[in-house]
C-alpha cells in the first residue's frame, strides 16, 4: 500500500474533514479527495461514510485506521529515540502515576522542568492501574509500591507515611479527638479500601475504620480525599505528601503514622539511555530532595515551638 495514500488517510480519520486534513498537511481539499478515492479503489472498499456533519469511518474504515494509529505511534517513538541520541532533551515523555501523587504533588512542580527543557512534552497518564512498561504503555512510572515486571529499572525517591487530618474550621466545630479512641465520635474521610494502594497504607487504614461506622466517607481518590477534607467534612487519612501545602489541616494524633512505604521512579531498561527519561529523572531527584528537606526544616522548627 501506498504510505503517501495511508498518511492522508490517517490524517483525514483524525481531522474528520478533507478540509481540516488538508490544511494540516498543507494539501488541497481535491488532493486529498483523490488519494481516499485511490485508497478505496486499490482496497476495493469504502473507507469513510460522508454527510453534512463531515466523515465518518466505515467498518472497513476502522480496522484500517487501527493499523494506521500503530504505525503512527510506532514512527513517533522512534523518531523520539532517534532524537535522544543527540544532546537536547526534545519530544515526548509518557509519565503514568496514581491520580493523587500526579495531581497534588506533581503537576505543581512540572513548570520547573519545563523551564529547564522547553521542547520536551509530558502525557500525564493518572490511574491507579499499573500499566505495562516493557510493552510500553508509558514510558516512567512513578509507583507507591515495588513494580514486580522484569526488565524495568527501579530507583527509589521517598518515603511516605499515611497520618490523619483535619481542617481548622472542623476541629472549631467538632473538637480536637485527644486519642484514637476518639475517631469513633467523628466522620473519618479515607481512600476506598478496595481500590488499589500500597498494602502498608490498606493495612493501617483497617486499624482505624470500623465496619460498624455510619458517618465513614470513603473515596477512590486522595485528591478527593483531601477537598473533602478541606471542606471539613470529617478527619481524613492521608499521604503526608499531599496536605504539605495545605497549611489550613491540622495533624491531630500524630502519634498515629503508618510504616512508611516507598515511592519508586520506574522505567524500562531499553530506555537508560534517553536524554528524556534521564532528564525526568534528575528532575524529580532534585525536587524531592528539595521536599524531603523543607519537610525536616519544618518538622524541627515544630519541634522547637
Amino acid at each position: 500500500m501506498d504510505w503517501d495514500k495511508l498518511r492522508v488517510f490517517h490524517a483525514v480519520a483524525d481531522a474528520g474533514s478533507l478540509t481540516h486534513a488538508g490544511e494540516q498537511l498543507n494539501l488541497s481539499q481535491s488532493a486529498i479527495s483523490r488519494q481516499i478515492r485511490g485508497l478505496e479503489d486499490q482496497l476495493k472498499s469504502t473507507l469513510f461514510h460522508r454527510h453534512a456533519r463531515g466523515l465518518l469511518l466505515t467498518e472497513q474504515g476502522e480496522l484500517l485506521y487501527e493499523a494506521t494509529l500503530a504505525m503512527s505511534k510506532r514512527l513517533n517513538a522512534a523518531a523520539a529515540r532517534i532524537r535522544d541520541s543527540k544532546d537536547e532533551v526534545y519530544g515526548d515523555l509518557r509519565v503514568t502515576a496514581t491520580a493523587g501523587f500526579g495531581t497534588i504533588w506533581l503537576a505543581p512542580r512540572l513548570h520547573r522542568l519545563f523551564e529547564a527543557h522547553p521542547d520536551l512534552s509530558v502525557n500525564m497518564i493518572l490511574t491507579e492501574a499499573i500499566l505495562d512498561l516493557p510493552m510500553r504503555e508509558a514510558d516512567v512510572a512513578i509507583r507507591l509500591a515495588s513494580p514486580q515486571q522484569a526488565d524495568l529499572i527501579r530507583r527509589p525517591l521517598m518515603d511516605v507515611h499515611m497520618r490523619l487530618y483535619a481542617s481548622k474550621d472542623y476541629l472549631e466545630e467538632a473538637g480536637m479527638p485527644e486519642t484514637v479512641d476518639d475517631l469513633d465520635k467523628r466522620r473519618v474521610i479515607s481512600f476506598s479500601p478496595n481500590a488499589p494502594q500500597p498494602n502498608a497504607a490498606s493495612d493501617w487504614l483497617k486499624e482505624h475504620i470500623h465496619p460498624h461506622r455510619n458517618t465513614h466517607l470513603m473515596i477512590n481518590s486522595y485528591f478527593g480525599v483531601l477537598k473533602a477534607a478541606i471542606n471539613g467534612l470529617g478527619i481524613a487519612a492521608l499521604p503526608d505528601y499531599v496536605t504539605r501545602d495545605y497549611p489550613e489541616l491540622v495533624n491531630i494524633v500524630p502519634n498515629q503514622i503508618s510504616p512508611p512505604f516507598p515511592v519508586y521512579f520506574v522505567y524500562p531498561e531499553e530506555l537508560r539511555r534517553s536524554r528524556r527519561v534521564l532528564a525526568f529523572r534528575d528532575f524529580m531527584v532534585n525536587e524531592v530532595e528539595n521536599f524531603v528537606r523543607e519537610q525536616r526544616v519544618e518538622a524541627r522548627v515544630a519541634s522547637s515551638a
